[in-house]
């Protein structure tokens, strides 16, 4: 699996709409989009190109932006700067009841490539996932043609969604035994929370069978979408109730950190893959 070519912490700031977002809202929670020079720190030899033009480029193209992220910083001279996500769904996905999403992560003072994920959202829960090995990212370098190649990678990633739909189907055709259910949520526990047997410190606050409790009747099905779906929402929306390690009531938090969510996303849909080619060739 590779690695994020930008990190965002825990405090990083997110917006989101059923609906492409508009310049004023981009430009409210993610203004280093629309920022019009590289930091000072670069060289002569960086090749800036203005988020905002990437993406004009890609709204030509019938993409959209749907959501934005943008780190906090302390360093004002950097705020403008700092690494930013959008996520982009084509013309053709958007009223689909699971959108493909192009997440695109750059950062204008060296941080950051341009990036491009492949992500899904489930409009049931506007939870965004991305997808893990199965669909090659791309990295674009500050160099060159930078905006022409940010558009092919954005229709190198879209040509792949076709192999992350079969996935999908596949999925929801296969019945899971409440015994793989368990085995899933345990493993989606350890991504989250880590491994008790390796360290005391990685305690979980609630068991791994909370992890497969429906947040509405539509998803409660024994089949591996909907068990990965249960599981997925569960670990990143938290809000489950637990017990701290002396024993007080507790409940799970929300993974805020674009970089966690990312990583936990995308292990789960790795475990996910797993399980399927285990049971497609059982």
């Amino acid at each position: 699996m590779s690695a994020l070519a930008t990190r965002f912490g825990a405090k990083a700031v997110t917006y989101r709409q059923n609906r492409p977002l508009t310049d004023a809202e981009m430009q409210r929670y993610a203004p280093s989009i629309f920022t019009t020079e590289a930091h000072e720190s670069r060289s002569e030899r960086y090749g800036f190109i203005p988020t905002i033009e990437v993406l004009r480029g890609l709204e030509r193209e019938g993409f959209r932006p749907f959501a934005v992220a943008q780190t906090r910083t302390r360093d004002e001279g950097h705020r403008d700067y700092t690494k930013h996500m959008i996520r982009l769904r084509h013309a053709n996905t958007v009223e689909a009841a699971e959108a493909n999403e192009i997440v695109l992560l750059n950062s204008h003072n060296g941080t950051s490539a341009y990036q491009m994920l492949a992500g899904m959202l489930r409009f049931v829960c506007a939870n965004g996932m991305v997808v893990g090995d199965i669909v090659e990212d791309v990295r674009v370098r500050h160099s060159g043609n930078v905006a022409d190649e940010v558009i092919e990678g954005a229709y190198t990633v879209l040509d792949q969604f076709e192999v992350v739909e079969d996935s999908r189907e596949q999925m929801k055709a296969l019945t899971m035994a409440p015994a793989e259910q368990a085995l899933f949520a345990e493993a989606a526990r350890i991504a989250r929370w880590g491994d008790p047997t390796e360290s005391p410190a990685n305690y979980a606050p609630i068991a791994a069978q909370s992890l497969l409790r429906p947040r509405r009747v539509a998803d409660s099905g024994d089949d591996l979408w909907s068990t990965f779906n249960r599981v997925q929402e569960n670990v990143i929306r938290g809000g489950l109730s637990g017990r701290t390690r002396t024993d007080t009531r507790t409940r799970t938090r929300t993974v805020n950190s674009v970089t966690t969510d990312v990583k936990l996303n995308r292990a789960l849909w790795h475990l996910a893959e797993g399980m399927r080619e285990l049971k497609a060739a059982a």
